[in-house]
C-alpha cells in the first residue's frame, strides 16, 4: 500500500525537512517487505488565499483517486502508536492500494473535507506547528512499519 503524506505549505531546508527526509528512507526501507510504501509527501500551495474552502479544493486534487482519507486534525482519535500500527495493517490487508494522511494550513482543516476522512487522527489536545506535524507523522509512520516488522526500534 502506498502512503501520501498531503500538506498545506512547502516544507524548505533545515532540520525539520531532513527529519522527514531521514523518516521516509526509513519508513520505505523497513516498510517495503510489509507491503507498505513508497511514502510520497506531496506539498501544497494556495499561493491565491481563499481560505480553508480553497485549501481543501487543492488537498482533495493531491489526494490519489481511492485513496484512504485520513486528515490530521485536534478532533480526532489520539491512538498509541500499536494501535496506529495495526490501523495502517488493517487499511492494508483490505486491499487499500493507497492511504493519504493530510495536513491543513493554519486554520485547520475545511469542515467538509474532514467529514470525507475515514478517519480522523490527533497528536493530543496541543497545537503543532506543521513543520513539526510533519515529522511526527513521518516518525508515527516509521515506527509503525518498525512495530509491524517486530523490530526493535519501538520499546513499550
Amino acid at each position: 500500500m502506498r502512503v501520501h503524506v498531503c500538506a498545506m505549505g512547502r516544507l524548505r531546508g533545515g532540520p525539520e525537512a531532513d527529519l522527514v527526509s531521514d523518516y521516509t528512507t526509513r519508513f520505505d526501507r523497513t516498510g517495503r517487505a510489509l507491503g507498505l510504501g513508497p511514502l510520497s509527501v506531496i506539498q501544497v500551495d494556495d499561493r491565491k488565499g481563499g481560505g480553508m474552502a480553497a485549501e481543501a479544493q487543492l488537498l482533495r486534487r493531491a489526494v490519489p483517486k481511492g485513496s484512504i482519507l485520513c486528515c490530521l486534525d485536534e478532533r480526532g482519535t489520539v491512538e498509541p502508536s500499536p494501535a496506529f500500527a495495526r490501523r495502517l495493517a488493517g487499511w492494508r490487508d483490505a486491499g487499500q492500494s493507497d492511504a493519504t494522511f493530510v495536513i491543513g494550513g493554519a486554520d485547520g482543516i475545511d469542515p467538509g473535507l474532514r467529514a470525507e476522512a475515514q478517519h480522523l487522527l490527533s497528536f493530543g489536545a496541543m497545537v503543532w506547528p506543521h513543520m513539526l506535524v510533519r515529522v511526527m507523522l513521518a516518525e508515527q509512520l516509521y515506527r509503525a512499519a518498525s512495530i509491524l516488522a517486530g523490530g526493535p526500534y519501538h520499546r513499550t
